[in-house]
């Protein structure tokens, strides 16, 4: 005669990292970090200063030219597209199933990890000056 579990009896634990633990932890906290980059980003770029009517490629250039922009922009990059890549992943595990699953999931992973590189590239070597500046931008370029 064998033994038959009870109903409520604690299951045996898996050993190594619980990732599904981690990434519903992560979508919460960077979802709220997120709040607060995006309406900062808004107020920064919509409402102060002149508005929409400023933005431009002088205005993108001037942020671009103070490192803290940078970060602000990196993180909100990094964060944002992990946490959207995360969410559809989720849907993925839910949806598709055997082979399907696995081309969609490289297929996301792929898309993700190729937007991270050209953003953070765009973010971090963005030269303004390159070629024959405007006038808007000439007293930037002059400080190089």
């Amino acid at each position: 005669m064998t033994a038959v579990p009870l109903p409520n009896a604690p299951r045996p634990r898996r050993r190594g990292v619980n990732w599904e633990k981690w990434g519903w932890l992560y979508m919460r906290f960077s979802g709220v970090l997120l709040v607060v980059l995006i309406f900062g980003h808004l107020l920064v770029n919509l409402f102060l200063g002149e508005g929409v009517q400023a933005i431009d490629f002088a205005f993108v250039a001037g942020k671009l030219a103070d490192p803290f922009w940078i970060v602000y922009d990196m993180l909100l990059l990094w964060l944002a597209l992990i946490h959207g890549a995360n969410g559809m992943r989720t849907i993925i595990n839910d949806y598709a199933r055997n082979r399907l699953r696995i081309v969609l999931l490289v297929a996301l992973a792929t898309a993700t990890i190729v937007l991270l590189v050209l953003g953070s590239l765009v973010l971090t070597t963005f030269d303004p000056c390159i070629g024959t500046p405007s006038e808007t931008l000439a007293p930037l370029c002059a400080a190089q």
